[in-house]
């Protein structure tokens, strides 16, 4: 599959999984900040934060008051960090690993072998950006948003490096009220 890129610079492509378990999605989203086909030279990783982050300013002007990016496990922790050094905006991560820390948001990324994933010291009343490295269904940032909301957060925008539309992801996240950004979109009509 080729990608359809809002920027010629950064590409993304979807190949299948020769792991994948009962619950897990038979493909995987590639892309050039994975560190997968070849190491990433720390220059890409800050041009795309700042990609990200200028996109972002432009669609979400709200984006200037947020408190906090944050990046999902483990797909997401790459840019969410490019996205904090962009923005100066503080980071924290969600992982799948379950400790008794305070401020617990739990929530289910559905499609993964392990599921279960947690944001820790997310307070109440704090904004967040929600970033992770590819969108396809978009159950897993809708699933983090609701948990946040829950818990008295805001998410106020999602996003990320590919979005393969071929699952309209956008709509299930836009209909919760966050926009959607990302730097590269795969899939008919991108």
């Amino acid at each position: 599959m080729e990608a359809v890129a809002q920027n010629a610079d950064f590409r993304a492509e979807v190949v299948t999984r020769l792991d994948a378990g009962p619950s897990s999605r038979p493909e995987r989203v590639m892309h050039d900040l994975d560190g997968t086909r070849s190491a990433v030279p720390p220059a890409d990783l800050t041009n795309a934060g700042q990609l990200l982050w200028t996109r972002l300013l432009c669609e979400v002007p709200a984006v200037t008051d947020v408190d906090v990016v944050l990046g999902l496990d483990a797909g997401g922790i790459v840019p969410a960090l490019a996205l904090s050094l962009a923005s100066g905006l503080p980071y924290k991560l969600a992982w799948k690993v379950r400790v008794p820390l305070p401020g617990t948001v739990h929530f289910v990324e559905g499609h993964a072998n392990r599921p279960n994933v947690f944001a820790y010291g997310i307070d109440t009343g704090q904004s967040y950006i929600l970033v992770d490295d590819e969108v396809t269904t978009g159950v897993t940032l809708v699933n983090l948003a609701q948990a946040l909301r829950h818990h008295g957060a805001h998410p106020v925008a999602a996003v990320c490096l590919v979005e393969d539309t071929r699952y309209k992801a956008r709509h299930g996240i836009e209909e919760l009220g966050l926009p959607l950004v990302s730097l590269t979109r795969l899939g008919e009509g991108g």
